[in-house]
C-alpha cells in the first residue's frame, strides 16, 4: 500500500477528512473532529497509527511483532502503529484502519451517529 492509497483509503470513509495540525508530512485522517488514524507519510517504511480495543491491540502486536506496535506518541492501550511496508497483507491493513474508523464513530455521541447514517 503506497501513501496515496492508504489516503484514499482513509478518505473513502463517511465525513472522513484529513487535517495537518502538526507538520505538513503528518496527516491525520478525522471523523466528525477525532482522529482514526495518523501517517506520516514521508516516512519509510510508511506508518500509520490506529485507534484498536485493548486486547486486540495486545493480540495484533503479538502476531505481528515488530510490525505493530504500541502506537507512537499515543495512547499505548488504545493505539498501534502499524509498519506498512508489504509484510502486512494489504486487506490486514485496511481492516484495521476500518475498525479504527467504526471504533472512533462508535464513541460518538448519538446525535452524531446518526448524522452519519444520512446520505
Amino acid at each position: 500500500m503506497t501513501p496515496q492509497e492508504l489516503r484514499a483509503f482513509c478518505l473513502s470513509f463517511n465525513s472522513a477528512v484529513e487535517d495537518f495540525p502538526f507538520r505538513p508530512e503528518i496527516s491525520v485522517f478525522k471523523v466528525l473532529g477525532k482522529m482514526f488514524a495518523l501517517s506520516w507519510t514521508d516516512s519509510l517504511p510508511l506508518k500509520v497509527n490506529l485507534k484498536c480495543g485493548p486486547e486486540d491491540a495486545i493480540r495484533l502486536r503479538a502476531d505481528h511483532p515488530g510490525m505493530i506496535n504500541p502506537g507512537y506518541h499515543m495512547n499505548k492501550r488504545h493505539w498501534n502503529t502499524v509498519t506498512v511496508d508489504g509484510e502486512l497483507p494489504d486487506q490486514l491493513v485496511r481492516e484495521l484502519i476500518e475498525d479504527s474508523y467504526d471504533l472512533v464513530v462508535a464513541g460518538l455521541p448519538r446525535a452524531e451517529r446518526l448524522r452519519l447514517d444520512r446520505p
